[in-house]
């Protein structure tokens, strides 16, 4: 069985081998990579600008592809040398992925949903001022120049590729899923499509080792915060009550904070990203300086340890189907408290491996996470539950096989 898969991200070992310069990712395909790669012949490709022309390598038994456009007659090309019987596409909200696609029989083609572009549109300024959601011609002109973080200009984007997601799921014959909610959401956008259900693997280090309880003072921690939807600024809200009862605690961001460059460029800055100068001011408004603080980009060992330094992981998103960063924080053991938002659900059971809240209610997300600090014989219960129920839910061995299923039945005669 030969499958080509198309990724959104060059992997760390592409990316090294290559010698390309820059952040790398994929987590969540290479546990899944592992478990198939001496059970498929798979081909994996990305689109990638910093290679000149179409580039091939081979590592441990699989075919790597770089494309510099990601064009049709790109993967034209592609689809002619390496023949596949299948084509799995992971991530709808990529864009390549509607050019591949134009050029395969939709029969032979697997669509993974990650998350989706048109919900995550309707809540990505939820909670946000109006005042920071628009922008004026002169910011516009900067932006396309030196491009900022102009709210509206990004909503115009995840409105875009909703638009071309919608297209492109209603063409579809085959998608996977993991959670309740996106299977909904899949008989509203891709009626015509069978939906497999199979869960994710997660990056390999978070299967080893177990958090053993947080620190003297309270560290709480956002693994995103640099846009929207993540929710950084309701969370920044709910703090003043946590510091009320617990003033040594300390909520770390993963990531850059807000740019900084001295007294005449600050202000041009804070103009073209209008959701950091709403968090900065939030922070200086709330008195938060001494409890914020950002770790910079963090590899998967620096997040991991982050993880088991901290005394609770924060997920505050107002959209999300099943986030990396819950099933991570899950896996380790660390007590959790998530917005009760889209697919999360389908991960963590209220007041039995976590706390759910509604995402709009920054009292309910104060009062649990006081209650998490308030009871932490409670909060390691929860957090072993959720261990427990993760190492089920993203279980490498039998993801992997169920994925195998997926592409047999696919390929099946009933089916071709």
């Amino acid at each position: 069985m030969k499958v080509l898969w198309l990724v959104s991200v060059t992997l760390p070992q592409v990316g090294e081998a290559l010698g390309l310069a820059g952040q790398h990712g994929g987590g969540w395909i290479l546990g899944q990579l592992e478990a198939l790669r001496t059970r498929a012949e798979l081909s994996v490709c990305t689109v990638n600008p910093k290679v000149s022309e179409a580039t091939c390598l081979h590592l441990d038994g699989v075919e790597y592809w770089l494309l510099p456009h990601g064009t049709r007659e790109e993967f034209a090309r592609l689809l002619q040398k390496v023949q596949p019987d299948l084509v799995h596409l992971w991530g709808s909200e990529y864009p390549p992925a509607t050019a591949l696609l134009s050029q395969c029989d939709p029969d032979r083609v697997l669509l993974s949903i990650q998350g989706l572009m048109g919900p995550c549109a309707d809540h990505l300024l939820d909670g946000v001022p109006k005042a920071y959601c628009s922008s004026c011609f002169v910011q516009r002109m900067i932006d396309r120049v030196i491009p900022g973080g102009l709210l509206d200009g990004q909503l115009a984007y995840f409105r875009r590729q909703a638009e071309a997601e919608a297209a492109m799921l209603a063409s579809l014959r085959h998608v996977t899923g993991r959670t309740s909610w996106d299977r909904l959401q899949l008989q509203r956008l891709a009626p015509q499509a069978r939906y497999y259900p199979c869960n994710e693997t997660l990056r390999p280090s978070f299967y080893e080792g177990e958090w053993q309880g947080g620190p003297s003072s309270p560290v709480l921690f956002l693994s995103q915060g640099n846009y929207p939807l993540k929710g950084l600024h309701r969370l920044l809200q709910a703090l003043p009550a946590v510091l009320e009862k617990y003033p040594d605690a300390r909520l770390v961001i993963a990531g850059w904070p807000p740019l900084e460059r001295g007294l005449l460029l600050r202000p041009v800055i804070d103009w073209m990203f209008p959701y950091q100068r709403y968090t900065k001011r939030l922070i200086r408004q709330l008195g938060l300086g001494a409890a914020v603080s950002y770790t910079g980009p963090l590899n998967e060992e620096q997040i991991r340890q982050q993880y088991l330094d901290s005394s609770l992981y924060l997920l505050c998103s107002s959209m999300e189907n099943s986030p990396n960063s819950l099933g991570e924080a899950m896996l380790l053991g660390l007590p959790c408290v998530a917005s009760r938002v889209g697919g999360v659900e389908s991960m963590l059971t209220d007041g039995q491996e976590g706390l759910l809240y509604p995402a709009e209610d920054i009292q309910a997300l104060s009062q649990a996470i006081l209650r998490m600090l308030d009871e932490p014989d409670f909060a390691q219960a929860c957090g072993q539950r959720a261990r427990q129920r993760a190492l089920r839910t993203h279980d490498p061995a039998a993801n992997g096989q169920r994925m195998l299923e997926i592409y047999r039945e696919i390929l099946s005669p009933q089916n071709t």
